[in-house]
């Protein structure tokens, strides 16, 4: 089963996905991740929007793939013009496919020209867990996060 999620944020944003069970036997691995200007063609851009397991502290336009936190990462160049030189749309996204996760996760965004607000789109695959699997995905993210089990 596939479920998605969509919205918008604005410059230094963090929004908070509600993906956890009681027995945490749902896991979930994403299989999408689009971002698309909120004013296409009218506002400049360049967005950076990254998905966590845990909530972050500040929100930034800095990627680190060295981070076991970050689950996915899309940056985004819209010019406010496509009719000048450098007048061309980028999107580029990462999403680290063999993570499974049954908690929470959190998405930010950062805008590095101004202040434009952006949109999201995510596909998450849903995949029934064993009590097992369960149990070592939650401690995972209870090791990495304290404050999950809080």
């Amino acid at each position: 089963m596939i479920k998605t999620f969509r919205g918008i944020l604005t410059d230094g944003e963090q929004e908070r996905i509600r993906l956890s069970t009681k027995k945490g036997k749902i896991g979930y691995k994403i299989i999408n991740f689009q971002l698309f200007p909120s004013a296409p063609g009218v506002t400049a851009q360049e967005s950076v929007m990254k998905i966590f397991k845990i909530k972050q502290t500040t929100v930034t336009g800095t990627v680190d793939f060295s981070d076991g936190n970050l689950l996915a990462a899309s940056y985004q160049r819209s010019p406010a013009s496509l009719g000048t030189a450098s007048g061309y749309s980028t999107t580029i996204f990462t999403i680290f496919e063999q993570e499974i996760f049954n908690q929470d996760v959190y998405i930010t965004h950062d805008e590095n020209v101004g202040s434009a607000t952006s949109n999201y789109y995510i596909e998450l695959e849903t995949i029934d867990m064993t009590d097992n699997q369960a149990a070592v995905s939650t401690l995972r993210d209870i090791r990495l996060n304290p404050q999950v089990g809080a």
